[in-house]
C-alpha cells in the first residue's frame, strides 16, 4: 500500500511540472533573554530544512520554504506572528513557548492548522480525541517529571519514601506543568515535594538557594529556560550543592546552561528525548549542502549542539509527517488538513531513522488518533566539565503510565467539558 501511494505521489509529481512550495513557519527568538537558547533551535529548524531543498529538491520534489517570525518568547507577540503567516499555507506552527502554544489551541484548531509543540506546552493535548490538531510527541512534561523521579528511584533501590525533592521552576505556565504530576507521584512513592518559583527572567535567584541550603532538599528539579538556568547552576554551585543530585529537564540542558558555571556545573544532569552530538552521518550532509555551502541560517557555530539538534530533530519530524500525508493522500503539494492527517499517522522506527542518516538518534514512537504525544520515552545526560561535552548516562525509558494517563484523561475531559468538544476519532 505504502509503495502503491508513493508512486501516486511520484505520478502526481510529474503530471503537475508546477508546484507551490511547502511552507514551514519558525516562530523564533533570536532576541532578548531567552534569544540565547532560541537562536541555535531556529538554526538547526531553519539548516535541516535548507539541506531538504539543497539535496533532495525539497519534500517529495516539493521546494520547501521556511518563513522566519520573531517573537522574543513573547505570547502576544507569538499570537501575532501566528496571524501574519498562517495565510501563506502554513503546514504546521512549532512555537518553541509553552504559553504561545496555549493561545494557538483554539486558534489554530478553528483554523485546521496543526500545532507541534515537542515536549513543552498542554501536556494533556496528548489526547487526540480532544486536541485534534495539537500534538506534543516524543514525550510531554508529564513524561519528563516521571523519568526523573524513575532516575532517583533507580539510583536509591527503588525506595525514596522520607527523601525531599525540590522543584525549582520558571514561574509561568511553562514550569507549573510538572507540578501536579510530581504531587501524584510524591503521593505514591512517599517523598516530600517542595516547590520554589523563580520569576521572569530569573536572573536573581539568590533567595531561592538560600531557602535550598537552609532545608537541604535530598534532589533539585529544575524546569527553567535561558538565563534562569545559568544563574540556577551556577548558584548550586556557590552553596555547595550535589551536582549529581541537581536534575533539569530536556529545556534545562544544553550547552549555554552548563559552561558559564565552569567546573562547578561537572556533574549536573538534565532529561533529554534524542541523542547527543554531530557524529551522524546527516551531519556530513549538513556540512555540504548547507554550512559549506554559505546557505546556514546562523554562522554555522551552533551545530552538533543541544538546541541546534533539537531545532533539526523538530525539522525532521515535521518533514517526514510531510511525507506521510504525501503517501496517504497522493499528492506533493499537501495542505495543512492533509498534514494534520501525516502527523496523526506518523511512525518512526530505527531503521526510518538510520535511513535518514540519524541512526540511534531519537527513540522509536507511533502517533494515533488517541495519542498524539509518542511513546513518552525519556533519557537521563550528564555534563562532563572537563570533556565538555553531555554523555547520555541511561537508554530510554517509560514514564510511569498508571500516574500520568489517568491524568492526561481528567485535564482533557475538562477541556473538552469546558470547550464543547465532542471527543472522539473522525
Amino acid at each position: 500500500m505504502k509503495k502503491l501511494a508513493t508512486m501516486a505521489v511520484a505520478a502526481v509529481m510529474a503530471a503537475s511540472p508546477v508546484m507551490a512550495d511547502l511552507m514551514f513557519p519558525s516562530l523564533s527568538y533570536r532576541t532578548g533573554p531567552y534569544g540565547a537558547n532560541g537562536i541555535p533551535f531556529a538554526d538547526g529548524y531553519a539548516d535541516y530544512f535548507t539541506l531538504l531543498n539543497e539535496r533532495d529538491g525539497g519534500i517529495g520534489g516539493v521546494p520547501v520554504r521556511v518563513v522566519e517570525c520573531e517573537t522574543g518568547y513573547n505570547t502576544e507577540k507569538g499570537v501575532e506572528c501566528y496571524e501574519a503567516t498562517k495565510g501563506d499555507g502554513a503546514l504546521v506552527y512549532q512555537p518553541l513557548s509553552t504559553g504561545i502554544t496555549y493561545q494557538l489551541i483554539p486558534k489554530a484548531t478553528a483554523d485546521g492548522i496543526p500545532v507541534h509543540s515537542m515536549g513543552y506546552g498542554r501536556t494533556s493535548a496528548k489526547n487526540g480525541e480532544v486536541f485534534r490538531n495539537i500534538f506534543n510527541y516524543p514525550a510531554n512534561y508529564w513524561d519528563g517529571a516521571s523519568h526523573a523521579v524513575n532516575h532517583i528511584l533507580e539510583v536509591n533501590n527503588g525506595d525514596i519514601s522520607g527523601k525531599k525533592i525540590a522543584l525549582v521552576y520558571h514561574n509561568s505556565a511553562y514550569g507549573k506543568e510538572p507540578i501536579r504530576t510530581l504531587e501524584e507521584l510524591s503521593a505514591k512513592h512517599g517523598y516530600e515535594l517542595m516547590l520554589v518559583p523563580v520569576d521572569h527572567p530569573g536572573q536573581e535567584q539568590k533567595a531561592q538557594w538560600l531557602q535550598i541550603r537552609q532545608q537541604s532538599p535530598d534532589y533539585v528539579l529544575m524546569w527553567g529556560w535561558g538565563v534562569m538556568n545559568q544563574v540556577a547552576i551556577q548558584e548550586a554551585s556557590n552553596i555547595r550543592y550535589n551536582m549529581e543530585n541537581f536534575i533539569g529537564i530536556w529545556w534545562s540542558g544544553s550547552e549555554n546552561d552548563v559552561l558559564p558555571a565552569g567546573d562547578g556545573a561537572n556533574g549536573y544532569k538534565a532529561l533529554t528525548f534524542h541523542n547527543i552530538g554531530s557524529d551522524y552521518p546527516l551531519y556530513d550532509d549538513l556540512k555540504k549542502y548547507v554550512i559549506d555551502a554559505g546557505k546556514a541560517a546562523g554562522a554555522g557555530d551552533q551545530v552538533g549542539t543541544v538546541l541546534y539538534n533539537r531545532g533539526m530533530y523538530a525539522a525532521m519530524l515535521a518533514a517526514e509527517a510531510a511525507k506521510t500525508a504525501q503517501e496517504i493522500h497522493g499528492v506533493g503539494d499537501i495542505t495543512p488538513a492533509m498534514m494534520r492527517d501525516g502527523m496523526e499517522a506518523l511512525e518512526m522506527t530505527e531503521a526510518k531513522m538510520a535511513a535518514l542518516g540519524l541512526p540511534n538518534f531519537g527513540p522509536e514512537f507511533t502517533v494515533s488518533c488517541q495519542n498524539h504525544g509518542g511513546n513518552g520515552l525519556g533519557a537521563v545526560k550528564q555534563w562532563d566539565a572537563s570533556a565538555g561535552a553531555w554523555s547520555k548516562i541511561t537508554d530510554y525509558g517509560p514514564s510511569d503510565q498508571d500516574v500520568i494517563a489517568p491524568l492526561v484523561a481528567e485535564d482533557s475531559a475538562a477541556f473538552a467539558a469546558e470547550n464543547s468538544i465532542e471527543a472522539g476519532c473522525n
